[in-house]
């Protein structure tokens, strides 16, 4: 998926419009759909304004990591339990995976 389109993938999924994103950006929506069609590529600091804007990490938006982490709190929490010790982070992960069990045969029954 190209720069370009994860841009116009996020905003919508937001309900950004390009203006709208291009205000929190500080450049304008044209330049914001000139992003989009991949007319012209962002400058690494823009792609980081983007990347706060649209609240993902740098390394989403531009495919750097097989991982995607999307949502940026999600990767200060991984940060956060990289500093823990690893008795701890390991009972944090037991307790973060009965959630996530929960979770998923709940969606499941819903369905």
């Amino acid at each position: 998926m190209s720069i370009g389109y994860k841009i116009s993938d996020l905003q919508k999924e937001q309900g950004l419009s390009r203006d709208a994103l291009g205000k929190k950006v500080g450049t304008s929506g044209s330049v914001i759909g000139r992003y989009e069609r991949e007319k012209i590529t962002p400058s690494i600091g823009v792609a980081a304004k983007i990347t706060d804007a649209l609240d993902i990490s740098l390394d989403y938006l531009t495919g750097a990591t097989s991982t995607i982490v999307k949502y940026k709190k999600m990767l200060y929490r991984l940060e956060l339990l990289q500093k823990v010790s690893k008795k701890e982070r390991d009972s944090i992960l037991h307790v973060m995976d009965d959630f996530l069990q929960t979770a998923q045969l709940t969606t499941l029954n819903k369905n």
